[in-house]
């Protein structure tokens, strides 16, 4: 792995810092409470190439590598989770699956509109009765007579559900046939027979909408089908190996903002006559923190690097994907958690951003894959063992 960043990569990680301490952390706080969806900002990031990061520039993106996406999502992440994950959901879910799998015409049509910030992009997988086990899932995709796919079904905890225009979505076409007769679809939310519902009230990353969704003989052009028939749990799990660079460059830039004010309470926090960073106890968790953070750092990179190499070699990054994830997010909870004790009352005082930070990295332990799945997909990669 090439340590050095390129002077594309440090520009693209320059403007979404900028552009994070500007405009993004002056209104995090409130948006949090106001559970707001920030559609200006996230139209704005458009703009500025921060919504399609490795799309290529033929539609309408920035046309850059997983390492500058994952510098890019760090500064975000660091400002606002809640605006890194929309991001994260229309760069590592929506557009990475339609290039990876779309035909040109899909990537004309639903592409560019998502890169360039003009509409917003979800992923929808999950299911009231299915969360980690996907391949359970119930949502039916029939044929009628045309030739096009009718759609029934529900789908849980749609990041960005309440606002996207086309959406993701993974239905059952074989029954009886388990993770082989599931595929894909790419779903226009503007059509008839698709139903959001309310949009839930979470812990953490509030400004972030999430809602079920719900299809009643929706009809999907036979053209929108996303890859083959039949391929759509490899499609979702390919999908999500790019998804959890994501998170993990999210937990990573959480975890740095986290550990930044931690580090500059400690120096200027009196007691005793002296600084608590002077106390061996609070020194102590310092130490942690950083060592925390820059292993969840290099091991996010090193995904994304591993990202890079495979779209060029045709190899896999799963593995590389799950430990980054794995790690980072845990490291994520472990320094949020040292962050508000440090704070001491401070840190549970909604004065201060530790008690969000610490609400927001529960998140990253939860979606792309639970800690418990990244554990899973980990140990069979190494072992080899089903």
């Amino acid at each position: 792995m090439d340590f050095n960043i390129t002077d594309d990569q440090q520009a693209i990680q320059s403007i979404a810092r900028d552009f994070a301490q500007k405009r993004i952390a002056p209104m995090a706080a409130e948006l949090d409470r106001s559970g707001e969806f920030p559609l200006e900002n996230i139209r704005e990031m458009g703009r500025l190439g921060l919504m399609g990061i490795e799309v290529p520039v033929e539609y309408g993106g920035a046309g850059m590598d997983p390492v500058a996406y994952a510098l890019a999502m760090i500064e975000i992440g660091a400002a606002d989770t809640a605006h890194s994950t929309i991001m994260s959901v229309n760069n590592s879910l929506y557009c990475n699956g339609i290039l990876t799998y779309g035909s040109e015409a899909q990537k004309q049509k639903y592409v560019r509109a998502i890169a360039s910030g003009e509409h917003i992009g979800a992923y929808a997988l999950t299911e009231p009765q299915s969360g980690s086990d996907a391949s359970a899932m119930h949502t039916r995709a029939t044929r009628n007579g045309e030739g096009d796919w009718v759609i029934n079904g529900k789908k849980s905890w749609i990041t960005s559900g309440p606002v996207a225009r086309y959406i993701v979505l993974f239905a059952i076409t074989t029954p009886g046939v388990g993770a082989k007769g599931i595929s894909a679809f790419i779903i226009d939310t503007a059509r008839e027979g698709f139903h959001a519902g309310k949009t839930e009230p979470k812990l953490g990353i509030r400004a972030s909408a999430t809602c079920e969704i719900e299809f009643r003989d929706y009809v999907c052009p036979a053209a929108d089908l996303l890859g083959q028939e039949g391929k759509g749990f490899a499609i979702a799990m390919g999908v999500l190996d790019a998804g959890r660079i994501g998170i993990a460059s999210q937990a990573v830039g959480l975890s740095r903002a986290a550990y930044e004010a931690s580090l500059e309470y400690a120096r200027e926090r009196k007691a005793f006559g002296q600084a608590i960073g002077s106390f061996q106890m609070i020194q102590a968790k310092i130490a942690d923190m950083k060592c925390r953070l820059d292993a969840a750092t290099l091991l996010t990179l090193r995904a994304a690097f591993a990202k890079g190499e495979a779209s060029r070699t045709g190899g896999r990054f799963s593995t590389e994907a799950s430990v980054a994830k794995l790690f980072a997010s845990e490291a994520a909870m472990f320094i949020t958690h040292q962050a508000v004790q440090i704070h001491g009352g401070m840190g549970y005082s909604k004065e201060m951003p530790l008690e969000r930070y610490f609400r927001d990295a529960k998140i990253t332990e939860i979606y792309e894959g639970t800690s418990e799945i990244q554990r899973l997909v980990i140990a069979r990669n190494e072992t080899g063992v089903r």
